[in-house]
């Protein structure tokens, strides 16, 4: 078919020699063609392109243009790039024609460039050769199977971590999770109970609305010092002027921030937007709110996570009319129908929480049996008993990831 374009994308190998190779190819008539020649005939200094050879005199079929990522600065850089790498892209080409993977009846039609990384400090050329020759054939095969599907990266989006990232942003994907919320009025005890906390993906922090009315926003960047990679939420119980609260919670490193439902729907969307805009979790709080499902319904745009607190009287009265409610909490999957996620607060114990995971809540929050706690570890535990393990969240490299194409 003219035209043909894909794209493919490989890492392999640790240490400096890790081989990096981003790829397309082509129909030399469509804009793989057009790339090639476009990268063949403007050469930007120490980025210099070079035809893929099995050896001098010999390039391989289809046509391969080699880019270094990193600027060859010195011979010894050249060396690199124009000796093992080359040859590794020329060879896991070449073996991919005679293994099928690429139509030979394609090898006189299509090109294909090759962005190549080579650290300045790598040193082992054997391993240079090794690892880009299997990046090469991996980004082959996984462009010609247009690796990965759009449902893979839906699925991977917030569990995998970048290894060079630096630190890890925790996404809610895998609930239930324990909410802790740090109602304090010293950052001293905050301190202390941080510390004794079991260092758990399921654990998730708040800082309460007391602490952050003594301390500040600043008070989140303390807490992260604490516990670098935790998901930590910002009770500012947001009014009015959300746009600025979340903006500002976002600024100071909060993954979440938290929305009176009492408000108007106008503060609630605005709220919620800017949350979405500064890639956080909007988490509205329903207390005091007659009906949760109609305030949502209302919604244009709808929240990450619907808080749910324990409301006596509208317990009494559900059972009063004949329909009690199907928690202590409210009628959660109705709720679960319109958010992501359900919260619930308010009346927890241990055994109150394992009937309102029963019930479908997604988060359970605790504030004082775990804050007041002489043990916060042990009690902390009372309600992780109740949940599965965490999840594997910090693979690099999943084991699929390691077949070509798959």
């Amino acid at each position: 078919m003219p035209n043909e374009f894909f794209i493919g994308e490989a890492l392999i190998g640790s240490g400096n020699e890790v081989a990096h190779v981003d790829l397309l190819m082509g129909d030399k008539t469509g804009p793989a063609g057009t790339a090639f020649a476009n990268a063949f005939s403007q050469l930007s200094a120490g980025h210099t392109p070079l035809l893929s050879v099995i050896r001098p005199n010999l390039p391989v079929k289809p046509s391969t243009l080699i880019v270094p990522k990193v600027t060859v600065k010195t011979m010894e850089d050249a060396g690199k790039a124009f000796g093992p790498a080359q040859t590794a892209v020329a060879r896991a080409v070449a073996d991919c024609v005679e293994e099928g993977v690429i139509p030979r009846d394609r090898c006189e039609d299509w090109v294909i460039v090759a962005s190549v990384f080579i650290h300045p400090e790598a040193k082992e050329y054997r391993r240079i050769y090794q690892y880009n020759y299997g990046a090469t054939k991996t980004a082959i095969r996984r462009a010609l199977q247009r690796y990965p599907s759009v449902e893979k990266v839906l699925r991977e989006k917030d569990r995998s971590t970048h290894p060079i990232m630096g630190f890890r942003v925790q996404r809610l994907w895998n609930p239930p999770y324990l909410q802790v919320a740090l109602d304090l009025e010293s950052m001293e005890a905050v301190e202390r109970i941080v510390k004794e906390l079991p260092n758990r993906e399921r654990v998730l922090l708040e800082a309460g609305t007391p602490l952050i009315k003594k301390y500040g926003l600043a008070v989140l960047e303390q807490i992260r010092k604490l516990r670098p990679d935790a998901f930590i939420v910002a009770d500012l119980k947001i009014m009015d002027v959300g746009r600025l609260e979340v903006k500002e919670a976002a600024d100071h490193t909060a993954d979440a921030v938290c929305i009176l439902g009492v408000t108007s729907t106008e503060s609630i969307e605005k709220s919620i937007q800017e949350a979405q805009k500064q890639g956080i979790y909007s988490l509205v709080d329903m207390m005091n709110v007659p009906d949760p499902k109609a305030t949502l319904e209302k919604l244009r745009v709808k929240p990450d996570i619907v808080l749910l607190h324990r409301n006596v009287d509208l317990e009494t009265k559900a059972q009063e009319m004949g329909k009690p409610l199907e928690t202590k909490w409210g009628n959660i999957s109705e709720v679960k129908g319109i958010a992501k996620l359900v919260a619930v607060a308010g009346g927890l114990t241990p055994e109150a929480a394992k009937e309102a995971l029963a019930g479908g809540a997604d988060i359970i929050i605790v504030g004082r049996y775990i804050t007041r706690s002489r043990e916060p570890r042990r009690a902390t535990e009372d309600f992780l008993q109740h949940m599965p393990p965490d999840a594997d969240t910090m693979r690099l490299i999943l084991d699929e990831d390691e077949i070509p194409g798959e």
